[in-house]
């Protein structure tokens, strides 16, 4: 309410009441005089009292902040209207001035702020940032006060209230909390029992020691509500027939002497309005039609708080109150109805009768924004409110106004007040609670298996909705659907894994948020860990039937060492790696049950029995290995193991079930992204030369080993509720040249024997480049390295060369005879820069160019290319430089640097053909994708041969590159035989290098010991089907806050740069 001078007939409670017309109010209003001393107020044409004439205690103005007067209600009694004059309440005024001493002692020992040096500190207040840090290095992490004084004083001042304790302590009681560390008190602290104030409070009228002298000088009269201001003649003449009050403040002191006078109702409703602080909540009188009766106003308003009737109740003697305002009068002032002072209990309230509820609904009212001018029903004011909100918010595209609209709705609370229930003791509410609970608990076990919690909130939830309180409705909705308001710690663990923040970054995220919000929307660390143990390998229980042969049964396996397999010899020297890895049976397990709820999707769509689906799923498993090159970040002396490392992973393709009557088998999970570094998972990580063949086969030797176990077995998975059992089928084909050579053992590439799939030699390749079948295995390469070991028939070193086909070690891991698309685009593409070199300087007119003419060529080749299509010369060729130089207009740039029109059509025709085959075993599915292409890629390729042996015959000699061999020779036979080339290559496990150097910079710890648990730890989270769904929900939020710690990440590094260390 807005101070003014109003007169009487404004003011909604000005009337005189009945009593003053009584024949006897003479005879009340001098015993009141008599007995209470009472002052009338100062007149406006006499000056201010002087200073020691005043009260001690003087009144703040209404309204003010910090005003003490918020737990007293006002209300218009006979003993509020003692005069005409319009005199101050006496009640109130005792309690204004009892809760002024209360401001001036310490809550926990009772003595004087002033008297303790330092400065006082809020009870209910939080820490300060010097006094956390002080308690937090002694091992105490609280955050507010009334923690550390119910661990320290053993008080519980949470429950504390304005009007019967303090609201501060003192510097004193601050040094003994400090002291203690926030766990004890070394010194004894008396805390005294502050109780209500009555007639006979000891604060406000303290009895006299016994021991003070008889003569000695008085003392100072005490702070009380008997201590009045004089009374001063008022001028009639000049106010005549006013009822005002002045008060001197000290904004009248400051300024210009000027007096603010305020008429008696006006300030009764101040104070109603800084007591109840209901003005936000319930409507004000003014919104009803001016041509409204003023008695039919006063009917429906409420006799507390002057504003209409919001869930009103009456009593027993017949008035209307809002529920809320009456119960707070009653816990303040006591068990009096503030109309007839009569005796009230809250619990004789009762709803009045339904025709006036009806009439109250029905009340029409003017919209208070600005621009409607429409005249609404009480009981759909809420809604046309909320249309208005609705319409700004999406008219302004942000923040809405502190202005909280729920200010104009009415409320609609039911059942028993909460405030009686919210302040008993822990102890006592329990006891009231003990049948709800114990009813709560036996539906819960019954229901929803014993989840307690979750009924609580549902409750708690229904009763909001039903209170029309849908703004906290919402954000308990959306922190229980892990959104919104407090996040679900899986949700928190995949935006720290997918920002690659820091354990120290992430803390510090959430520490500012907290305190920014004041709410807890982050998880804290601890939570983290919980969650991630669900999602990292060894938190399920699986059984293999039979038992894997030399695998420990246990299934509680975490990240180990990767050398604990290996078993040395006295002549072994110890290996100089370090390597970690899982089981390879465990991740299996995880990584499956990380796909339940596709795996339930596809048996739903299927219209597959759940409860049938018990056996045959069979598991294919792609298999990928391949070096990460130097990964050293090159700052200061260099470690002692080699910074060269490699990564061994796997990706579950697909998943399908054998039911009784089909032949084939039935698919119900397709990896869609095969290729893509979310769906492949990481096994083991070592710090290892891919090129040291004895410790690369020594770590991966346990991993064989295990995996020709688990081909031989089948295990037995709990999935969708339902005991299921699982068939493996391993295929390992995610292998570049280089790996398959060491793998099974075969000669380096730039041995005679070209190729990995067949016995063909570089000659033989080069003149019959279509015509060749696959005839490789692993066990055929075992038998040969057997001969090449024994050398059965005493042959020459040629001879045994020749018979053995180029095998030369010890197969040690079984591949997939395929080929890899991935590092055949990059080998092809390598091999076309070299033609483009080539037909710049027209070296099928000249012999054995010089060295400086081929550097002059590629100079003048990469100009061009960076002119016109911007393509930066790279050291060794990546897949994105692959990319894009094998299209048709990087032809067409480079046909510019040709002399010749007949070798610039020739290379054009070169290159049309090329790409008219690329699709074939990039795709995915290719006979889905490029059927047209898969039906013409044996005529395309044998044009492309044709091609190489006659135009480019300079070239082709005699000689051809291992890539070019196996596009032309064995594509149609391996996608005839697995359906793709392009979903079993190692894409995935070459992405993953960019994010080993992340994960190690932002991470991991500074530790060689534990290095390479932590990333393998946070790629495998990375990789988590489960915690990329929250981050599919939650993308804006994630991009806002990948911008936010990554702000100088670049496009380019968005796109995945590709090196292979060898073609």
């Amino acid at each position: 309410m807005e101070k003014g001078r109003w007169s009487s007939e404004d003011a909604p409670r000005a009337s005189m009441p009945d009593e003053l017309s009584h024949p006897k109010f003479s005879e009340w209003k001098f015993k009141l005089f008599r007995v209470r001393s009472m002052e009338k107020a100062p007149l406006p044409n006499e000056t201010p009292v002087e200073k020691e004439n005043q009260p001690e205690v003087a009144m703040e103005v209404a309204g003010s902040p910090g005003s003490v007067m918020k737990l007293c209600f006002g209300g218009k009694s006979k003993e509020n209207m003692e005069s005409a004059r319009g005199r101050v309440d006496l009640k109130l005024q005792e309690i204004d001035t009892h809760m002024n001493l209360l401001k001036c002692l310490c809550r926990l020992c009772g003595l004087s702020i002033r008297k303790a040096k330092g400065p006082s500190h809020e009870v209910q207040g939080d820490l300060k940032e010097s006094s956390r840090c002080a308690l937090r290095r002694m091992g105490c992490k609280f955050l507010t006060w009334p923690e550390v004084i119910l661990k320290v004083f053993k008080v519980d001042v949470t429950t504390d209230m304005e009007t019967v304790h303090p609201s501060l302590f003192c510097h004193r009681c601050w040094t003994a909390a400090m002291r203690g560390g926030g766990f004890c008190s070394f010194t004894r602290t008396q805390i005294p029992d502050w109780k209500p104030h009555t007639s006979n409070c000891d604060l406000c009228f303290p009895k006299k020691s016994s021991f003070q002298r008889i003569g000695r000088k008085r003392a100072k009269p005490l702070k009380s509500a008997h201590s009045l201001p004089k009374r001063i003649k008022r001028d009639s003449s000049e106010f005549s027939g006013a009822n005002r009050v002045w008060r001197q403040t000290i904004e009248n002191i400051v300024g210009s002497g000027g007096k603010e006078w305020l008429k008696l109702s006006v300030q009764r409703g101040q104070w109603v309005k800084n007591i109840t602080q209901c003005q936000r909540d319930h409507l004000s009188t003014k919104l009803i039609p001016t041509e409204v009766p003023a008695d039919f106003i006063r009917a429906v308003t409420c006799q507390v708080c002057d504003h209409l009737l919001s869930d009103p109740v009456q009593s027993p003697c017949r008035h209307l109150f809002c529920r809320v305002c009456i119960l707070r009068y009653s816990h303040a002032l006591g068990p009096n109805c503030p109309s007839c002072n009569q005796h009230l209990n809250p619990s004789h309230l009762i709803r009045p009768a339904k025709f006036f509820l009806a009439t109250l609904n029905s009340l029409p009212l003017l919209c208070p924004r600005e621009g409607c001018s429409d005249w609404v029903r009480l009981d759909s004011f809420k809604e046309h409110c909320l249309n208005h909100y609705h319409e700004k918010e999406s008219q302004e595209d942000q923040t809405p106004s502190d202005q909280n609209i729920d200010g104009y709705l009415p409320v609609n609370k039911g059942g028993r007040p909460r405030q009686h229930l919210l302040s008993l003791t822990r102890r006592a509410q329990k006891h009231r609670l003990k049948d709800l609970k114990n009813q709560v608990k036996v539906f819960a076990e019954k229901e929803e298996g014993g989840d307690v919690k979750s009924v609580c909130l549902t409750l708690f939830l229904l009763a909001l909705r039903a209170g029309n309180e849908h703004k906290q409705a919402d954000e308990l909705e959306a922190m229980m659907q892990g959104r919104g308001f407090g996040l679900h710690p899986a949700v928190c663990l995949a935006i720290r894994v997918n920002t690659f923040l820091s354990c120290s970054q992430y803390h510090k995220m959430y520490r500012t948020v907290k305190a920014t919000s004041g709410r807890q929307i982050f998880q804290p660390l601890h939570t983290l860990r919980n969650a991630e143990k669900e999602l990292l390998p060894g938190f399920h229980q699986f059984e293999w039937q039979p038992a894997l042969k030399n695998v420990s049964s246990s299934w509680d396996v975490g990240i180990i060492d990767g050398l604990s397999g290996w078993t040395t010899s006295v002549d072994d020297v110890p290996a100089d790696t370090i390597s970690r890895r899982f089981r390879y049976d465990v991740a299996l397990v995880s990584a499956l049950k990380d796909l339940e709820e596709d795996i339930m999707e596809g048996l739903r769509e299927r219209e597959l029995d759940d409860s049938i689906c018990t056996s045959g799923f069979t598991v294919v498993v792609k298999e990928s290995c391949d070096g990460m090159g130097d990964v050293g970040e090159k700052h200061g002396s260099g470690p002692a193991v080699p910074e060269k490392a490699v990564r061994f992973s796997f990706t579950i393709m697909s998943i399908s079930i054998r039911v009784e009557g089909e032949d084939d088998g039935i698919t119900i999970f397709q990896e869609q992204k095969p290729n893509s570094e979310l769906s492949c998972r990481p096994l083991c990580l070592m710090f290892v030369d891919e090129s040291d063949h004895e410790t690369l086969t020594a770590i991966l030797g346990p991993v064989v080993a295990e995996r020709k176990a688990m081909i031989e077995s089948r295990l037995i998975l709990s999935v969708g509720g339902l005991l299921r059992s699982f068939r493996f089928l391993f295929r390992g084909t995610g292998y570049d040249e280089k790996m398959v050579r060491e793998m099974e053992g075969l000669e380096a590439s730039g041995s005679t024997y070209i190729c990995t799939l067949c016995d063909s030699t570089r000659a033989e390749a080069s003149q019959n480049m279509v015509l060749h079948s696959i005839t490789r295995s692993h066990d055929e390469n075992l038998e040969r390295y057997e001969i090449w070991r024994k050398n059965p028939f005493s042959e020459s070193a040629d001879e045994l060369r020749d018979r053995v086909k180029g095998v030369s070690a010890k197969p040690f891991m079984e591949t997939q005879p395929t080929l890899d698309a991935l590092h055949c685009d990059i080998g092809n593409a390598t091999e076309f820069y070299k033609i483009f070199q080539d037909e710049i300087g027209e070296v099928y007119q000249k012999s054995n160019p010089s060295r400086e003419e081929r550097r002059r060529w590629r100079s003048a080749l990469d100009k061009q290319l960076r002119k016109k299509l911007k393509l930066k010369p790279v050291m060794r060729m990546n897949g994105n430089y692959a990319r894009r130089l094998m299209t048709r207009e990087a032809v067409d740039v480079v046909c510019e640097l040709v002399p010749s029109e007949e070798r610039r059509e020739a290379l054009q025709k070169l290159m049309d053909l090329y790409l008219q085959m690329k699709p074939v075993w990039r795709s995915t599915c290719p006979s889905r994708d490029c059927p047209v292409q898969l039906c013409q890629y044996s005529y395309n390729s044998q044009q492309f041969a044709d091609l190489l042996s006659t135009t480019f015959k300079y070239r082709y000699d005699g000689k051809i590159t291992n890539y070019l061999h196996k596009t032309l020779a064995h594509v149609p036979e391996i996608v005839e035989r697995d359906g793709s080339i392009g979903a079993w290559a190692s894409e995935g496990n070459e992405s993953g290098n960019k994010l080993f150097r992340r994960f190690r910079k932002m991470n991991a710890r500074q530790s060689k010991t534990f290095e390479l648990e932590d990333i393998l730890k946070h790629h495998w989270l990375y990789t988590s089907k489960y915690l990329q769904k929250f981050m599919e929900a939650h993308k804006n939020s994630a991009k806002a806050m990948q911008a936010t710690f990554n702000p100088e990440e670049t496009p380019d590094e968005v796109d995945i740069a590709l090196e292979v260390p060898d073609f």
